[in-house]
């Protein structure tokens, strides 16, 4: 006998609407903390991953990298610990067929095959089997290919090349596929109106935060995204990252990092900037294990004040044994308190 297991509906909420964009790492931190408010969340996640398990199942089956989604989803999600380390596992090396696969990726992967190739559908399924509260959106249906354009003129596909040439980013592109998995020209990147619609109607945006190339800007060059975030009346709030990173944003300041994003979309779209001016210790810069962080990012609070930028500036980071990250608290304690004061000065 089969038995049909009904989750717990989530619990309803009736906060201001926060959509959040990004992926990586940065994007789950935020999420974990606003699901202990009262908000109305939902994260838009980039496609362009072309890395690790999620790059294996996107190349294998055509489908959008799993792994960010799988991700958000835990951090929205209820489940007992329990459950949420069997979603994350990941297989040993050693196993050689399933090697360094997540088991929420196969699933969410099977869930997508399941439903036609509809990875919408695949994930609003998975949302009531784990009772996610919130919404968790690929920025599109389709896995993309990002493009970077280096200052010397050089151009690089895929998100997995593009740090490790170390060369000054001039720009960045998202391109879809044909069915030889070649760029296709005559296709553009178009989001879901579900992805759209939580922007437009949303009473914050915050970018962040992440890798500024990987991480955010393949959202906002699917151009129906990018005109969104322009368009919308929310608050648009970036949060900068506290260290550069390789390959990236080595020697950036905070303006600079807004000053690739507002040049990317061709206008001056963010409100607010969220600064870490905490020091990070010393001995913290020397540990980095992945060498992907270098310096912590310096500050030029003229240079965004100049860019149209209101500026909230303050102790952000959270100390590990593996590294420096923002401390989704304080965030989060930051993002309510200028929600707070937009309604104060509205009403």
């Amino acid at each position: 006998m089969m038995f049909e297991v009904t989750p717990n509906p989530p619990r309803k909420k009736k906060g201001p609407k926060i959509t959040v964009i990004g992926g990586g790492t940065g994007l789950p931190v935020l999420l974990r903390n606003l699901r202990k408010r009262d908000a109305e969340v939902t994260a838009i996640v980039t496609v362009a991953d072309d890395g690790g398990s999620s790059g294996v199942i996107r190349d294998y089956m055509n489908v959008v990298p799993p792994g960010d989604i799988r991700n958000c989803m835990i951090a929205l999600s209820p489940m007992n610990p329990l459950q949420k380390e069997i979603f994350q596992y990941r297989f040993n090396s050693d196993d050689q067929f399933f090697a360094g696969h997540a088991i929420g990726n196969l699933i969410i992967a099977a869930l997508t095959e399941m439903r036609g190739n509809n990875i919408f559908d695949a994930i609003r399924l998975l949302s009531r089997m784990m009772a996610v509260e919130g919404h968790v959106y690929p920025a599109a249906e389709e896995p993309l290919l990002l493009r970077a354009e280096f200052k010397d003129g050089t151009i690089v596909d895929g998100e997995s090349k593009l740090v490790k040439l170390r060369k000054k980013i001039k720009k960045v592109s998202v391109h879809c596929y044909d069915e030889n998995r070649q760029l296709d020209e005559r296709r553009t990147p178009m989001a879901a109106r579900e992805v759209i619609n939580a922007i437009m109607e949303a009473d914050m945006v915050v970018l962040g935060p992440g890798s500024l190339y990987t991480s955010i800007l393949p959202n906002l060059m699917i151009s129906d995204i990018g005109e969104a975030v322009c368009e919308t009346n929310a608050e648009v709030v970036y949060i900068c990252n506290i260290m550069t990173q390789l390959g990236e944003t080595e020697q950036f300041t905070d303006a600079d990092h807004v000053r690739v994003l507002h040049e990317h979309l061709g206008t001056e779209f963010i409100d607010t900037v969220l600064v870490n001016t905490e020091e990070v210790p010393e001995e913290y810069l020397s540990q980095q294990k992945n060498e992907e962080y270098l310096y912590q990012v310096k500050y030029d609070f003229q240079g965004l004040r100049d860019q149209g930028c209101r500026v909230i500036s303050s102790d952000f980071i959270r100390l590990r044994e593996n590294g420096v990250y923002h401390d989704g608290e304080k965030v989060i304690d930051e993002l309510f308190r200028l929600l707070q004061s937009a309604k104060t000065e509205n009403n």
